[in-house]
């Protein structure tokens, strides 16, 4: 029964690969698939597949808007679970987030998200290339050793066909000015989930601070988001523009 369940998903890849047009929306299937596929914890996890070329991501893809967010915190921030079992080519478990001091700042931005345990797992990709599949659950300790050998069994059965994918299309590696601008996005985020922390209120409410704070000292928001997340606190307004 284990080979037919294999063969099922190694015709399903087949399809998907096939009935791709191009590599982003191919890795978009793989995290949907995943997403439909893996639990923990008696839920279902939220999945995203990171590729790196050169040292940068080159794909990013998301079965939710949520780990889309929390992915792209982790490259504006350059440290996560994610980035870790990518560079290091080795699983990587977070059991709780509120009793890990691994990734500085980017605790509190998931914590805030309600994720509370992560299992990040390296993908076999070209040698070019590295590649990793992150698994997102919102209780703490969901992924007992049972399901850590699921979910790298279910990488496992996915890296030949990402081998095959990285040869028939080439990833699509973001220009200069887009990367740049999805980690100036990604850091504008991580800052208001740090202002939510320290404030308790809304994310609305986080993002209209920012803004009072940037045209108060006539910087870019960006600046005033970089402050927040290097210091970890929202930075006082200038002298003589207080209220």
């Amino acid at each position: 029964m284990a080979g037919n369940k294999a063969l099922t998903a190694a015709d399903e890849y087949q399809d998907l690969l096939l009935e791709s047009p191009g590599f982003p929306e191919f890795l978009l299937g793989l995290a949907t698939i995943s997403a439909s596929r893996l639990y923990a914890d008696g839920s279902p996890l939220e999945c995203s597949i990171t590729v790196e070329s050169d040292g940068v991501p080159s794909t990013v893809a998301c079965s939710s808007e949520k780990g889309r967010r929390l992915d792209e915190t982790q490259y504006a921030l350059d440290a996560g679970p994610c980035l870790t079992a990518l560079r290091g080519q080795r699983t990587v478990l977070v059991n709780d987030f509120r009793n890990d001091e691994r990734w500085g700042q980017y605790l509190d931005v998931i914590t805030k998200a309600n994720v509370h345990s992560v299992l990040a797992v390296p993908i076999a990709a070209a040698p070019a290339s590295k590649a990793a599949l992150n698994c997102y659950a919102h209780t703490p300790r969901a992924f007992d050793p049972g399901t850590v050998a699921l979910v790298e069994d279910h990488a496992m059965s996915m890296s030949r066909i990402l081998r095959l994918a990285l040869r028939l299309h080439a990833p699509e590696v973001f220009p200069d000015g887009l990367r740049a601008a999805l980690r100036s996005r990604a850091m504008v985020d991580a800052a208001v989930s740090l202002v939510m922390l320290q404030t308790r209120g809304g994310r609305n409410d986080a993002l209209g601070l920012l803004h009072i704070a940037a045209a108060s000292s006539n910087r870019r928001i960006q600046e005033i988001a970089r402050e927040i997340v290097d210091g970890g606190r929202f930075p006082a307004p200038p002298a003589g523009r207080q209220g």
